[in-house]
């Protein structure tokens, strides 16, 4: 299912489509650019979803899907979710080479849209760095919204974001509402009381403080469960 950046009121259409194609630009002249290894925080992801007894798990922002192979390796089935088609193809032709065609499926959907999927329908929720892209606060509290309606009760949520505390908060061309951009890359970044406000009605269990890449970005990984 494709979405058409520009059709929800409020959102600044050339923001979003600016980064749509910078992210298409990058796919294709890097592909697997992330490498085949999975991140640090999907690595912790699949174990807190296995402890948790999870069978389904929905990745946002899969890219060229290393983090979605480990959960499919891992025996989850896995919807991973990306607005670069470039990206999916990527992952999709990775997931038959490796023999996990069956366990993972695509589908290119724009986190701005409403998730397309029914209520409580996945078991996890795995988002990395996703929430700070070039999305308003209010676009983040109604993604959280969606992924609160397709879990299931007791569900897990683990999402990280580049917080206030980071090198390039402040730095290149702001957009308003705590979002930067540069090197042509646009992110907002989080203060803690936009996490805890994200978490209202869920059960905060988490927020780990870690570093990544050459700057380094400073990040949190939240975990959060819907209510039984």
């Amino acid at each position: 299912m494709t979405h058409t950046p520009g059709d929800t009121p409020g959102r600044e259409p050339a923001l979003a489509d600016t980064q749509r194609a910078h992210w298409q630009r990058t796919y294709t002249a890097n592909p697997g650019m992330y490498g085949e290894l999975p991140s640090a925080p999907a690595a912790y992801a699949a174990e807190a979803f296995a402890a948790a007894r999870a069978h389904d798990v929905l990745e946002l922002g899969a890219g060229h899907g290393r983090d979605a192979l480990h959960f499919a390796r891992a025996g989850f089935r896995v919807l991973a979710t990306d607005f670069s088609p470039t990206g999916l193809e990527q992952l999709s032709a990775a997931a038959a080479g490796q023999g996990l065609a069956d366990r993972l499926s695509i589908v290119t959907h724009d986190v701005r849209d409403p998730l397309p999927l029914p209520d409580a329908s996945v078991d996890a929720v795995f988002a990395h760095m996703l929430l700070c892209m070039a999305l308003s606060t209010d676009e983040i509290t109604a993604l959280v919204a969606e992924v609160r309606r397709v879990l299931r009760p007791g569900g897990t949520f683990v999402y990280t974001v580049r917080h206030t505390g980071d090198a390039h908060y402040g730095a290149g061309t702001g957009h308003g509402d705590d979002i930067w951009e540069h090197g042509g890359f646009a992110v907002h970044f989080f203060p803690r009381e936009l996490v805890d406000a994200l978490a209202e009605g869920w059960h905060l269990t988490d927020v780990h403080p870690f570093e990544e890449g050459e700057l380094p970005r400073r990040l949190w990984r939240i975990t959060q469960e819907t209510p039984r």
